[in-house]
């Protein structure tokens, strides 16, 4: 016999029965697709399960009650079965279905006659069963995120194990003693190490904005993305823009001192990205004048600059009246297809440049050539260009350095006592195809390369990947230490990885200290004339950053409906693995994608303690090839020739059989496809080669759905671009993520111990030095935003100290 809800509001139950016929049609649906390719059956029945409730519901059938009750307890048991105790993974399958459950609750929907049985009716149906559910998904959700917010843990992933005490600290010399800044990772080997110890966990508490420095305007109002590291010199901070200009500041007060600007270059769609600026002071002590210490910069339009670090005026010896043009023996360069986005090195005397490309558009893009320049007078001293061997000249006039092989766009190191200049290279253009790369491409591509640093001659090089379709090109500074190891101190180079690998050689030679290991990678259907190496090297004896393999489990969303949204992406898509390779017949899965593992922000080293401190992304990508003809059809173009070409649409890759759809892996309201933490921030002991500890970095304050701020300050590690910096007092500086916040971290134990809300996106190394004014010690960040990530973009420099006399 039916049973009949007593009479109400009809048109708010139905309203409500309707809402949830269209949403378990929306989960039958899609699950049923879910289904078809191979996943889980939950979203078809739990579809199937809200519809009958919305169709008694409809009916006035008290039932609909309890095939929603029954849907709910069956959801639960599913989502602990698939992530357990893990809140972020209950948040999207617990939430949502809980939360329209309460529409249950309402009087109209329950068709209740008057108020003498409402109560009654509340109580025997709602309360103790509805309710009762609610209570228990918000205590399994509640209780999870308390677990979460226990101290920091070890990830199980890490490969090389754990260990549970800090390294004691041995005081070493890295670092500049008189608390200056002068190379932009720090010293020359990028340990972004300072010997600073006034901040320390008690007593960076007390740390207040000291100034901020306005670093605009962007000319015409169009802003780029604010990503420089300053050096600090005596009394004064050189920064650059990214709309051409030096500014000289106090390092005391902020203060404006000297601004020098070029003309932008022509054509240029965009602000370019300047991250630092290099120094370099004149050998002869005797000399006096006019530009014994100078800033070496590059304008936008590829000109290398001198410029005299007191006044801000061009070096008059140097090159042409203080600029060297780097387009001689590029050839003809479209505008914007050649930039130099970091930081020049000086060893030895002499300037070291590699420089970018625009990513994807052409096979025949200017030549990735590193050349060294006369620091004192600005003049061409060698090339390395991998396609002319032997020869370390300028090409003659009409001829050019060989095109598209493999730049070297990231920040370089370089050891002064060696004389070696160390490069992270890249690929050779475009970054998803290969069959067109030359034996001489595929020697260097993804590959750690030390040049002499006075010829330009190769000493040695170390590929981080054979044949590399992923774009796992190095975008980190290689860091240079001494490590003590097995009763000796051994010169090594530390290299992050896209990928999630962390290489350690010996920088003498190339050849690794911590195991390598050639692997079986995956195989199968490719582009047309492409390959693919049987294998690669891991870095066995480290931590991998690269995160677990990912499982249909891993879907993530704001809802059950997102939620699934993803799974069909995920099983649309082919994935076995790091190096699944791409192909035109199905998207693949690329974890991590291009953002890292780490990139050009890198690590930094406590040389004290010897531990690494790595900030790291899990974000993969969505990739697929596709056919030049649908290329053509889709209208795909060139940056810089097609007015309509958007490079976040599809690379073009002209020139060779297909173009490459490169997408984050997103779902339907913008956010991440695969379940938090994205970003993570770890201490490593490079002694033992384990981890210390392992955090999510960033709340979701500044991020949600559709790039709309949830203002929630809920701990869920976000993704993140730039570094930290550590110091001798105990303390990683680090910004970096989504969210618009400059953090200290005690290194012993992963805490946080200070936080300050910043204008913009932090997206910029920090940087600390000592007043010679005041004696304090200053943390200085760039608050700029990023373009790419879409942060807050802004101008600001911010330096914050403890106040003075204790103010």
């Amino acid at each position: 016999m039916q049973q009949h809800l007593t009479p109400g509001s009809a048109w708010i139950r139905r309203a409500y029965a309707a809402l949830l016929i269209a949403i378990g049609v929306f989960l039958a649906g899609g699950g049923g697709w879910l289904v078809g390719l191979g996943g889980s059956p939950y979203y078809l029945l739990t579809g199937l399960a809200v519809i009958a409730s919305g169709m008694l519901l409809w009916r006035g059938d008290r039932r609909g009650v309890w095939v929603y009750a029954a849907m709910l307890i069956a959801t639960i048991g599913w989502s602990l079965w698939e992530v357990g105790f893990n809140p972020w993974g209950l948040v999207p399958r617990l939430v949502a279905p809980t939360v329209l459950g309460l529409g249950l609750l309402v009087p109209a929907i329950g068709r209740l006659p008057s108020r003498a049985n409402t109560a009654a009716l509340r109580r025997r149906w709602a309360s103790p069963k509805l309710v009762a559910l609610g209570g228990l998904v918000a205590a399994i959700v509640l209780g999870s995120g308390l677990h979460a917010l226990k101290p920091p843990v070890i990830d199980p992933i890490f490969q090389a194990g754990t260990q549970e005490r800090l390294p004691q600290a041995i005081p070493a010399s890295a670092g500049d003693a008189s608390g200056d800044w002068l190379h932009w990772g720090g010293d020359q080997g990028g340990s972004r190490f300072s010997p600073l110890d006034q901040l320390t966990p008690d007593t960076v508490s007390g740390l207040k904005v000291a100034w901020t420095a306005d670093l605009g305007p962007a000319p015409g109002g169009k802003m780029g993305s604010l990503e420089v590291t300053p050096l600090k010199i005596g009394d004064t901070l050189y920064v650059c823009t990214p709309y051409d200009t030096v500014i000289a500041l106090d390092a005391e007060t902020g203060q404006r001192r000297w601004t020098h600007s070029e003309q932008a270059a022509d054509g240029a769609a965009s602000p370019g990205v300047c991250r630092g600026v290099a120094y370099y002071r004149l050998p002869d002590p005797a000399a006096t004048g006019a530009c014994v210490e100078r800033i070496l910069w590059v304008s936008r339009k590829a000109n290398l600059l001198a410029l005299d670090a007191r006044t801000g005026a061009l070096c008059p010896g140097f090159g042409d009246d203080g600029r060297t043009s780097l387009m001689t023996g590029l050839g003809e360069v479209k505008p914007g297809y050649y930039y130099v986005s970091s930081a020049p090195q000086i060893v030895r005397g002499k300037i070291v440049l590699g420089g970018a490309v625009m990513d994807g558009q052409y096979w025949g893009e200017p030549s990735g050539v590193i050349r060294g320049y006369d620091a004192v007078t600005g003049r061409f001293s060698w090339a390395y260009d991998v396609g002319r061997p032997g020869e370390h000249g300028e090409p003659e006039p009409g001829e050019h350095y060989t095109l598209s092989t493999p730049n070297s766009w990231a920040p370089i190191s370089a050891d002064e006592q060696l004389g070696m200049v160390y490069l992270p290279m890249g690929n050779a253009v475009p970054d998803y195809y290969g069959a067109q790369r030359r034996p001489f491409d595929e020697d260097i591509t993804s590959s750690v390369l030390a040049l002499d640093a006075q010829t330009g001659e190769r000493r040695w090089r170390f590929r981080t990947v054979h044949h590399d379709l992923w774009d796992y090109d190095l975008g980190s500074q290689p860091t240079l230490i001494d490590l003590p190891l097995n009763g000796q101190v051994v010169p090594v180079l530390i290299q992050p990885t896209k990928r999630g690998d962390v290489f350690v050689l010996d920088r003498r030679t190339g050849q690794p200290v911590r195991e390598v290991r050639e692997l079986p990678v995956p195989q199968g259907p490719i582009a047309p004339g492409e390959r693919l190496s049987p294998t690669q090297p891991f870095s066995v004896a480290m931590p991998s950053f690269r995160g677990p393999l990912i499982t249909e489990a891993d879907m993530w969303g704001v809802t059950p409906l997102d939620q699934m949204m993803c799974r069909i992406k995920f099983k649309q898509a082919r994935y076995e693995g790091l190096f699944t390779p791409p192909q035109i017949e199905r998207p693949n899965l690329v974890s991590p994608g291009y953002l890292g593992g780490s990139d050009w922000g890198s690590v930094s080293v406590d040389t004290d303690r010897m531990v690494m401190i790595v900030n790291s992304n899990r974000m993969p990508n969505y990739d697929q090839l596709i056919t030049r003809a649908e290329a053509n059809q889709r209208g795909v173009g060139i940056v810089g020739v097609d007015p309509h070409a958007n490079p976040a649409l599809a690379q073009a890759m002209l020139n060779t059989p297909v173009a490459a759809d490169i997408q984050p892996f997103l779902g339907v309201l913008k956010t991440p496809c695969n379940a938090p933490p994205w970003g993570l921030i770890t201490a490593v002991d490079l002694r033992s080669g384990k981890v210390i500890w392992n955090r999510p970095l960033g709340t979701a304050r500044d991020s949600g759905p559709m790039g709309i701020a949830s203002q929630l300050p809920i701990t869920m590690g976000l993704p993140n671009v730039g570094g930290s910096v550590v110091t001798r007092g105990g303390l990683v500086f680090i910004a970096a993520v989504q969210e618009r916040t400059f953090r200290a971290i005690d290194i012993r134990n992963g805490q946080e111990v200070w936080s300050a809300r910043l204008p913009a996106g932090g997206q910029a190394n920090p940087m600390t030095y000592r007043s010679n004014a005041s004696g304090r010690q200053f943390v200085v960040l760039a608050s700029g935003g990023h373009v790419p990530m879409g942060t807050k973009l802004g101008t600001s420099l911010i330096a914050y100290a403890l106040p003075e006399n204790g103010e």
